[in-house]
């Protein structure tokens, strides 16, 4: 393409002044990855690409910019994402379930994320308090304004687009509860478990809490039983990747308790690292190793301390499991965690938010 010398002269004024930023950055330790971002605009700047393209991408961007802004003083905090309808009166039991379990999460430790919007929204903001609370909202036509209780906080993001916006509640969730809804809170179940049931999320605690007595979660999962577990459309362990309950203590628990002795995981190269708050005892590991073979791509479940390729992690101190995990028994890697948190002995009881 030819450029005329005013578009010439102003593509080089461009590049120069890339390489200043550049230079600038040069003791900045993410500079590779910081040269790969500036690296992929140029390439699609080379491209003819339509303008509407390069507002989605700009609208992206600035989504993902306010987002890893307000998160970033929080980072060492676990925190919990509470999903449900923005329908649900203040008057319901679902409504005052959503307030109580909000506030007994943030006296375990964590902070709460919810949609900033009405409904179950407003009451995890609520229960939550302003100091422990997220809005993720989204600009709609209809619905979704702030609710009173995070409007005008600095830790509320109005997100244009829905795929940044969740891409928020799951990167900085430590776990997720879902209380009843509509379309968005099934799509919020759904995609929460595709992300767990293929490694992209978690492992993280999955709740699912409905009022006494109620029978909304319950008759969701007969669905999953009867038409997708019974027929292989996903597997017989798979309902391990999340808990049913309408009993407060059982939901705060289930959170709480998935923390107890399992911290965090993560893959270097092929193996799975689990980082553990106590060290196992060489009985327990052992047992793991009978019980859970089948997860195993080869090789055994060891105890380890830090890998060298960790040698800068923040967890460096934490014992650790270490295995070749196969990287689809998703359900089963859930069940190895409970049994490790239910024979691990710990014996501090430090709030569970200290990643």
């Amino acid at each position: 393409m030819d450029l005329s010398p005013s578009q010439n002269q102003q593509k080089s004024l461009v590049n120069e002044n890339i390489l200043e930023i550049i230079d600038g950055l040069s003791t900045e330790e993410n500079l590779d990855l910081i040269q790969k971002a500036l690296a992929v605009l140029l390439r699609i700047a080379e491209r003819k690409t339509d303008r509407l393209d390069w507002k989605i991408l700009t609208s992206s961007l600035e989504d993902l910019e306010q987002g890893f802004k307000v998160f970033y003083p929080y980072r060492h905090i676990r925190k919990i994402s509470i999903f449900g309808s923005a329908r649900i009166s203040a008057t319901t039991p679902e409504y005052k379930m959503a307030i109580n379990f909000a506030h007994c999460v943030t006296q375990l430790g964590f902070m709460v994320i919810t949609g900033g919007g009405g409904g179950i929204m407003q009451a995890g903001n609520e229960g939550a308090g302003l100091s422990n609370s997220f809005g993720l909202n989204i600009r709609l036509p209809y619905e979704q304004s702030a609710n009173k209780f995070i409007d005008r906080d600095d830790k509320l993001i109005d997100f244009k687009y829905f795929f940044n916006r969740k891409l928020f509640f799951l990167r900085e969730s430590d776990a997720i509860a879902l209380f009843p809804g509509g379309f968005g809170t099934q799509d919020e179940a759904f995609e929460t478990l595709t992300l767990c049931q293929t490694g992209k999320y978690g492992p993280a605690p999955l709740v699912l809490i409905d009022k006494p007595g109620g029978d909304y979660w319950h008759s969701w999962n007969n669905y999953i039983c009867k038409y997708l577990v019974a027929r292989g459309l996903v597997s017989a362990e798979d309902p391990s990747l999340y808990t049913i309950t309408d009993k407060l203590d059982v939901a705060c628990n289930t959170i709480r308790n998935f923390y107890r002795v399992y911290h965090s995981s993560r893959y270097v190269g092929q193996k799975f690292v689990m980082r553990l708050n106590s060290q196992l005892s060489d009985k327990v590991v052992e047992q793991l190793n009978q019980d859970f073979s089948d997860i195993l791509s080869h090789g055994k479940i060891s105890k380890s301390s830090a890998l060298p390729e960790e040698n800068h992690d923040e967890t460096i101190n934490l014992p650790r499991l270490v295995f070749y995990f196969n990287q689809k028994s998703l359900g089963r890697l859930y069940q190895l965690i409970e049994q490790i948190n239910q024979l691990g002995d710990i014996s501090t009881d430090e709030h569970p938010e200290r990643k």
